[in-house]
């Protein structure tokens, strides 16, 4: 088959879907790939290094489209690129549709047969291309939001003036992270180093005693009600917003009325806004414009957070992809969905319709 790579065109996004060494892994196994000029660049990949694994380079998106039988990127498509969709063209992104109703019905209308990095789901119940960029952007929130405390921080932000760790003869902050999956542990690690008190709520009890385990006193883990999530809001310097459910929406979980009790300065940063949010104020930002403030709090809301370490994050994000890429491209979207459930968990349209049944409940007219 033929693999189309185009340049990622969300603002600010750095990433690219996929290394040379992943475009050579393809070629050896007898497909086409072809990679839009300058996709790899903020990556740290030149266009030589592409065309020395095999690929052929081509100027423009338009025949990136035009020419692939699959399409594979990281980010989903914007609405100057639904132009190129047609029917049965395999996309392989993320796509969030639970937070972009008009992408769903552009690929719906033209018959796109569409996966979600987001909804591919192994035997354990665990999203495995999920799993490294979630790594990438719990370490890099927990940074985020420690930095946005500074007076004059981030993008002009000032915060409280507070050193999240403290020193000698001073209290430390504290960080409330909502959510204790592969974001909430890596955020929590990250917090723990930078020597902060650290609070984890959840809502499996399943994962909270893992968590109490794998922590060992470090963070304090608790089930997260109404109530407790209220409590350590009210208390801490950096929010985390780090929930999700698969293909849903988040549930959002910290309230305006909770926000409200925070100090003036603090800092909350939503990991899941890709996903519409876990904190009622929350809304889309972007890298170049990353924060804004509600209720005296300073919300820091990108939907592309991995797209600041680019490198790390194509590397890592090729090294769990390519394997579907190869199933995909070796067996066509039948044999390969029969074959790999977890591939087949990520098959969210098809043939016109929203076919994942937890996306399609969110879009009942288009299931």
């Amino acid at each position: 088959m033929i693999i189309g790579v185009p340049r990622e065109i969300k603002d600010s996004e750095t990433r690219v879907a996929i290394t040379p060494a992943g475009v050579s892994s393809l070629i050896r196994n007898g497909h086409t790939v072809l990679i839009e000029k300058g996709a790899g660049l903020a990556s740290g990949f030149a266009d030589r290094v592409y065309r020395d694994a095999g690929a052929t380079i081509l100027p423009q998106a338009i025949k990136i489209w035009k020419m692939a039988d699959i399409v594979v990127k990281v980010k989903e498509p914007l609405p100057s690129e639904y132009r190129f969709f047609r029917p049965n063209l395999i996309l392989f992104t993320f796509l969030h549709l639970a937070g972009a109703p008009q992408l769903a019905r552009a690929l719906c209308k033209k018959e796109m047969v569409a996966f979600g990095y987001e909804t591919v789901e192994n035997a354990e119940g665990k999203l495995p291309i999920l799993v490294p960029m979630s790594e990438v952007a719990g370490r890099i929130s927990t940074l985020i939001g420690a930095r946005l405390l500074h007076r004059g921080g981030i993008a002009g932000a000032s915060g409280k003036g507070l050193l999240l760790g403290g020193v000698t003869g001073t209290k430390k902050g504290v960080t409330t992270i909502i959510g204790g999956g592969v974001v909430g542990v890596t955020a929590a690690d990250v917090a723990i180093g930078l020597g902060s008190e650290v609070v984890i709520l959840d809502v499996r009890e399943d994962r909270i005693q893992r968590l109490q385990e794998r922590f060992k006193g470090k963070a304090t883990v608790q089930l997260s009600t109404p109530d407790n999530v209220g409590a350590w809001v009210k208390k801490s310097d950096l929010i985390i917003g780090a929930v999700l459910v698969a293909g849903d929406k988040a549930p959002k979980v910290v309230t305006k009325k909770m926000l409200q009790t925070m100090e003036p300065g603090s800092v909350m940063v939503d990991v899941a806004i890709d996903q519409g949010g876990c904190v009622e104020t929350a809304r889309p930002t972007t890298l170049k414009h990353p924060t804004f403030i509600k209720y005296g709090v300073i919300h820091y809301c990108v939907p592309n957070v991995p797209a600041l370490a680019p490198q790390t994050s194509t590397e890592a994000l090729t090294s769990i992809t390519l394997p579907y890429i190869h199933k995909l491209a070796t067996g066509g979207v039948d044999a390969s969905t029969a074959a790999d459930p977890s591939l087949k968990a990520g098959l969210q349209i098809r043939g016109g319709k929203v076919v994942h049944p937890v996306i399609a409940k969110l879009f009942k007219s288009l299931a």
